[in-house]
């Protein structure tokens, strides 16, 4: 079993709070993903479950047993570093097999355990290699043969996969995908890219600044962002945001005024008085250059063909940078201006405080999860 209960968790560096009071439950077997920008304290709430940093106000329980001072050979964790830390005079075989023979086990025990994690790793023709003689992929997976052997109840990742190529990094994810689905042991992941975050998780816990901003599904926050902080860290490319002028709500919502004097009705609940300033989002995949929305025009700075996909970078009359996404065979109209049009029930919309008002219409998450 491995059901972590984080209660009002705090940590600081004497005066210095970096994690704020967190409450935070992962079920057994849960997928988790803390996603964030660089120092925001994903790092350090992984390392206190870990029993690497102690724990400075509030409790941590693992299947309802509070471990804030057990050390982390005590925790029923395992956990998988971003520089691999093997030892390069050892074999993977012994390797894998270091904290079994630190444990005290018997041969045969962790010959068996070191050729089913191999196996489940498909590491067994490298078992009698060194590690220098192993690609950044298959070191990374000795790494995890280590961790697996232990037989944990919860995997903690650090940024596994930031020494890897784009091309390696796609494989581990995949690869990682699968071993949780074979091993259906709880994992906490820490990782800086958020696409990492969308094609790993069951959920994604998004920090800024040692505080929790939301915690939901992968298209829970790509589709419901609880901010203008989670809306712009979710997606890629990210969110484009326009000002625009509250004139009032009704029924069908929140009727705004763009800057060109455009008016539409964007189908939000929440009451927003005449005469508000708000950011209106509309996530790049959402714009379009040509049939029915409302339009918006924007001027092309730079164009990249990325094969499948077309990205626009242009320049509204304000000056603000915006992306537009399209297929690789996407044609600008000749002229230098042209117009990206959206729907109305594609757009976010966010207070100047960056808190979102609910959309009524999204995509489910029942429509879009995959078997």
């Amino acid at each position: 079993m491995g059901k972590l209960t984080l209660a009002r968790v705090t940590k600081s560096y004497h005066s210095h709070k970096v994690i704020e009071p967190t409450d935070l439950t992962i079920e057994d077997g849960e997928f988790v993903v803390f996603v964030g920008p660089s120092g925001c304290g994903k790092s350090s709430m992984l390392r206190m479950i870990a029993g690497l940093e102690d724990i400075t106000n509030g409790t941590l329980e693992i299947d309802g047993k509070v471990v804030n001072d057990l050390p982390p050979i005590e925790r029923g964790i395992s956990m998988v570093f971003q520089s691999y830390a093997l030892y390069p005079h050892l074999s993977v075989f012994e390797n894998i097999a270091f904290p079994l023979r630190v444990a005290g086990l018997d041969k045969a025990t962790i010959r068996s355990r070191v050729e089913s994690a191999a196996r489940t790793l498909k590491l067994e023709a490298r078992l009698d290699h060194k590690p220098g003689a192993l690609s950044g992929g298959q070191r990374q997976r000795v790494a995890i043969g280590r961790a697996i052997v232990r037989e944990p109840d919860v995997f903690l990742f650090d940024e596994p996969l930031s020494n890897l190529d784009a091309a390696l990094r796609g494989e581990m994810r995949v690869e990682l995908s699968r071993l949780h689905k074979t091993l259906r042991n709880t994992i906490i992941y820490v990782t800086h890219d958020q696409v990492e975050a969308m094609t790993l998780a069951d959920r994604i816990v998004v920090m800024r600044a040692g505080r929790i901003e939301q915690v939901g599904t992968p298209l829970e926050l790509y589709h419901h962002p609880a901010n203008r902080f989670v809306a712009e860290f979710i997606g890629t490319p990210a969110m484009n945001f326009l000002p625009v002028t509250s004139l009032g709500t009704s029924t069908d919502g929140v009727r705004v005024r763009l800057e060109d004097g455009t008016e539409v009705t964007l189908p939000v609940d929440g009451d927003s008085p005449a005469g508000e300033t708000l950011h209106l989002g509309i996530r790049p995949i959402e714009f379009r250059v040509d049939g029915e929305g409302v339009g918006v025009t924007l001027v092309p700075d730079v164009v990249e063909r990325l094969g499948a996909i077309t990205e626009v970078h242009a320049f509204d009359k304000g000056g603000r940078l915006h992306c537009v996404t399209g297929s690789g065979t996407m044609a600008l109209p000749p002229a230098q201006e042209f117009l990206a049009r959206f729907h109305p029930e594609d757009a976010h919309l966010f207070r100047t405080d960056g808190s979102a008002l609910h959309r009524r219409f999204a995509k489910l998450d029942e429509d879009l999860r995959l078997v």
